[in-house]
This record gives C-alpha cells, sequence and structure tokens, in this order.
C-alpha cells in the first residue's frame, strides 16, 4: 500500500470518527430539544388531545370513574357514563388512564374550549339541575348549583327529611368533581 492509499485511509477514518461525533452530539441535542419541549405539555392539552375517546380518571376521595371524555376546557373536563355525567376540576385529577399519546396546545383551542370552570358551573345553575358536589376533604353534597362567583360555586343542599336547605359556598380550590344526579 502507498504513503498515498494510507493517507487517503487515514482520512476516511477521521471523517468516519467526525461523521460519528457529530451524529452523536445530534441526537443528544434531539432528545435535550424534545425534553424541553415536553416540559411545556399540559395535562389538559393532553385530554383535549383524548376528547372523544373513554378514559379513567382517579379522583382524590371519589376513586375511580370511567367514561368518554366529552369535553375540555381551561380547568376542567366533563366525562360522560353510565348514565352520569361529571364535572371535573382538571386540578383534582390524580390520574388518567386511557389518555392518547398526543397533546393539543392550548393556542390551537377554540374560544369555547377557553372557557373556564366557571362557564360549566353556569350552565348547571341555569339548568337546575341535582348534583353531587365532591370536596377535596372528602365530604360532598347533594345539592343544586344556584350562583357562581368568581372563584366558589353557591350550593343548595337537597333538604333531608325535615331538615331545612342551607346555601353552601364551595371554593374551586376545595372542588374535586360535580356529578349529575337524576331527581
Amino acid at each position: 500500500m502507498s504513503w498515498e492509499h494510507e493517507l487517503f485511509a487515514l482520512f476516511d477514518d477521521l471523517e468516519g470518527q467526525a461523521a460519528a461525533a457529530w451524529e452523536a452530539d445530534r441526537e443528544a441535542e434531539i432528545a435535550d430539544r424534545a425534553r424541553a419541549e415536553y416540559a411545556a405539555v399540559t395535562l389538559a392539552s393532553r385530554l383535549m388531545a383524548t376528547r372523544g375517546r373513554d378514559v379513567a380518571l382517579d379522583l382524590p376521595h371519589v376513586g375511580r370513574i370511567e367514561g368518554r371524555l366529552a369535553r375540555v376546557g381551561e380547568g376542567w373536563c366533563l366525562l360522560s357514563g353510565s348514565g352520569q355525567d361529571w364535572i371535573v376540576s382538571v386540578r383534582a385529577v390524580a390520574g388518567v388512564r386511557g389518555a392518547t399519546e398526543r397533546s393539543v396546545p392550548e393556542v390551537a383551542w377554540s374560544p369555547v374550549d377557553r372557557l373556564g370552570l366557571r362557564a360549566a358551573l353556569r350552565r348547571l345553575a341555569d339548568a337546575e339541575a341535582r348534583c353531587l358536589v365532591h370536596l377535596a376533604d372528602g365530604r360532598r353534597h347533594e345539592a343544586y348549583v344556584e350562583r357562581v362567583g368568581a372563584d366558589f360555586l353557591e350550593c343548595r343542599t337537597v333538604a333531608d327529611a325535615g331538615d331545612p336547605r342551607e346555601v353552601v359556598l364551595v371554593p374551586y380550590d376545595g372542588l374535586v368533581a360535580v356529578q349529575s344526579r337524576d331527581d
């Protein structure tokens, strides 16, 4: 082998090493960018991509509820199934099963999808729907949602035998879910 062949073989080897080093750097950069991009993904954006599918939500003091994820808004979702609807505070969700791997960023949501928890609760108040209001401390109230404030809902409990109905104010931070009830 002549010195020219040895020199070209050395250059080829160096070029291969440089290409391998560049590829390793590129893969590390892509992995780092993917981690950084995923850090911006919210639970709500994953739920939005899952809308229309069957999921299971784990809620504190309630347990697992299952159904079709019908709606998602800012801070809440609507789960329909088994003849009942659940308005769930996303902050209270302890786990989600059955979610798609995709996400829909909030900037891509329609104006209707950007409606917050207050809008969903106002709809209950307008419908004068009987509900079971589940609280973060494990208590629950069978009640009618009457009015919706900036950071709380006002509900009137269903009277037990002879007991007067009382008004209960529930801060959104203390709300886990509102479950529809048949009258």
